[in-house]
């Protein structure tokens, strides 16, 4: 499961970069083409917004993937190890869950809805858009079973800082 993560991991700050690269050049050429040509671009305002929502969900599952997200643990950190484990354990089945419900089988729900709209400026479905949001779940959900099992095994720390705890 090591080895798949970090595949995953590559491949996911990769998409990121190309994503981001992506935006830059897409953003550039809508100030050109309206500053200097005087003539806006009709898609790339748009395709800029989708382009954007795309970095910022799969860029959210890499964080969390790097356990890099905002963490408040204070009170957590004062606890015995045994109920920080549990704590732990507690946080990455809720988040399992939202990722499950929320992101997969809600995202999957609003993606075929709108599988058949239309978007104004590009030649694409907004289904395309909405297809994020279960990719993402999955694999936010991928590194929660990750995390999940690496705190219960005693491999990582259940603070996300620290020597792992023993068992």
């Amino acid at each position: 499961m090591t080895y798949a993560k970090r595949g995953l991991d590559v491949a996911l700050r990769w998409l990121c970069i190309g994503l981001f690269a992506a935006l830059v050049l897409i953003v550039v050429w809508q100030v050109f083409s309206r500053q200097v040509l005087n003539a806006p671009s009709t898609w790339s305002e748009e395709l800029a917004k989708y382009v954007f929502i795309w970095l910022g969900l799969f860029g959210a599952a890499l964080v969390f993937g790097e356990r890099g997200h905002i963490a408040v643990d204070a009170l957590v950190r004062k606890m015995p190890r045994r109920l920080q484990r549990w704590n732990a354990v507690l946080g990455q089945i809720v988040i399992a869950a939202f990722a499950v419900l929320v992101l997969v089988y809600g995202g999957w729900q609003v993606s075929e809805l709108a599988w058949n709209q239309s978007m104004p400026g590009l030649p694409l479905k907004v289904g395309w858009l909405y297809l994020a949001l279960p990719l993402s779940g999955v694999l936010v959900l991928f590194y929660t079973v990750y995390h999940l099992v690496a705190v219960v095994r005693g491999v990582e720390n259940a603070t996300a800082d620290g020597e792992p705890d023993a068992i």
